[in-house]
């Protein structure tokens, strides 16, 4: 069954983790490793809350690179059909902002430095909205499928050799803020976050026959730009050429293998690659496996979450139109999809990845496209199915306008409204492509809607 999600971000398969039936709920389980964390301006001299790690067991290493080491019971928690939610909450940044939640692996009783240099695995990114911490709603959402990073976790070779630490990075600053938000005069505090992992089964046998293969983390704007671009001979194979190749090694044969890819495009310069749409082409082993254009949906479905006035959305609406024709590689409040690739059975032996983007422009050398990959395989049996990336294209789309959520793009037979906890309170079986949430009091609503075919699509609504 195909599943679909909307809700402040489009992202495969978590709409049937939290729109439960009351008879399900018992199989929800939920575990939370940052609770309302809050992040300071990265630019600013030394690091807050630095010694709350006795409390919390947060290692701050920056005022905007968080890490967790994890216990063996956390990794013991883990069964094979997970989502993963971050909530982000405004504080002193009201600009649009790009995090993620990684994964480092360091070796048995090492000191945590920063992150790892070997072993580092972006689980999720993220772009936060233009938020005036001041109007609501004040926060935003983000979920995705994590089955596959489900096995990262459970893999028993790595919790033998390795430590896990869990970070949280997330680079705000404070001073536009400091000065049109009221209450931020002399603030540093930029975001608060949360990273929920959800459960609908219960902790699973760890993985005995799963390979995982790092192949590049991209590397923050503070840090320079040494991601994808044409300028920089550290970041591309050849200088005027926006194409870069990574290697890998599989120690024995594979039945099954995946390639796990963030990717979005940065630079908010005039004529940056931020604002142009180009072709991406993806080769393994010098066959061509993709060619994707990120972007290219309306951001329209996030305009209520971008509550300080911006340069992207303007003061009226836009048509479906002007968004294909002049809209950004991602939308302010949207999260960044996680593309999954099928490679299907591989041979042991050195193998190569590359990415080319003929067509990017980086004016005076600015900007960049931040890349993060990993491998992962089977020796025996299959990884988990269905775990696609987001066709922005050609994927399901619904807009909320206060009072009536309205879904395009997919047929529907079934619509309900389930609440935040994931009771059932309204259903019909009709092939009206709208729920109405008149009448309801305030709080969060998840929408699905349901198509002939058993397809899902779950928008969640804020009334």
């Amino acid at each position: 069954m195909k599943k679909f999600l909307i809700a402040s971000v489009m992202l495969a398969s978590v709409g049937s983790a939290l729109a439960l039936t009351p008879e399900a709920q018992d199989h929800y389980r939920v575990w939370r490793p940052y609770n309302e964390t809050v992040f300071y301006n990265g630019y600013a001299d030394g690091v807050h809350d630095k010694d709350q790690e006795s409390v919390d067991g947060i290692v701050r290493h920056t005022n905007y690179q968080y890490a967790k080491k994890l216990t063996a019971e956390d990794l013991a928690w883990f069964g094979e059909d997970v989502d993963i939610m971050v909530t982000i909450g405004a504080l002193c940044d009201n600009y649009d902002r790009l995090g993620n939640i990684s994964l480092s692996l360091l070796p048995k009783g090492s000191e945590y430095t920063g992150r790892a240099e070997d072993m580092r695995f972006e689980l999720v990114r993220f772009i936060t909205p233009f938020m005036d911490k001041n109007l609501y709603p004040d926060e935003v959402k983000y979920y995705y499928d994590g089955r596959l990073a489900s096995m990262i976790f459970r893999d028993k070779n790595l919790q033998d050799k390795y430590d896990y630490w869990l970070e949280f990075e997330l680079f705000g600053v404070s001073g536009a803020a400091n000065v049109q938000i009221t209450g931020c005069a002399g603030r540093d505090d930029v975001f608060r976050g949360t990273v929920e992992f959800i459960s609908r089964d219960e902790p699973a046998a760890p993985t005995t026959d799963h390979i995982i293969l790092p192949l590049w983390h991209y590397i923050s704007e503070i840090h320079g730009s040494q991601n994808l671009n044409n300028y920089n001979e550290k970041a591309c194979d050849e200088v005027g050429t926006t194409a870069r190749t990574w290697k890998f090694t599989l120690d024995s044969d594979v039945n099954d293998a995946s390639l796990t890819l963030n990717l979005s495009n940065h630079g908010a310069n005039n004529g940056g690659e931020e604002y142009n749409r180009r072709d991406h082409f993806l080769y393994v082993d010098g066959e061509l496996v993709a060619q994707f254009k990120p972007g290219g949906k309306t951001c329209e479905p996030y305009r209520y979450l971008n509550t300080q006035s911006n340069g992207i959305y303007g003061v009226n609406r836009r048509t479906d139109l002007w968004w294909e024709l002049n809209g950004t590689n991602w939308c302010p409040g949207d999260a960044i999809p996680l593309r999954v690739f099928n490679l299907g059975a591989l041979k042991a032996g050195e193998h190569t990845v590359k990415i080319s983007v003929p067509d990017a422009v980086f004016p005076e050398a600015q900007g960049d496209i931040r890349v993060s990959m990993h491998v992962q395989a089977a020796r025996t049996g299959t990884l988990p199915a269905g775990v696609d990336g987001i066709d922005a294209e050609n994927a399901p789309r619904a807009s909320y306008n206060g009072s009536v959520v309205t879904l395009s793009g997919m047929e529907v037979e079934d619509v309900a409204i389930y609440n935040y906890e994931g009771a059932l309170l309204w259903g019909a079986h009709t092939s009206e492509p709208t729920a109405s949430l008149v009448g309801f009091k305030s709080g969060i609503y998840l929408v699905t809607f349901t198509s002939p075919t058993g397809e899902t699509f779950t928008y969640k609504a804020v009334r």
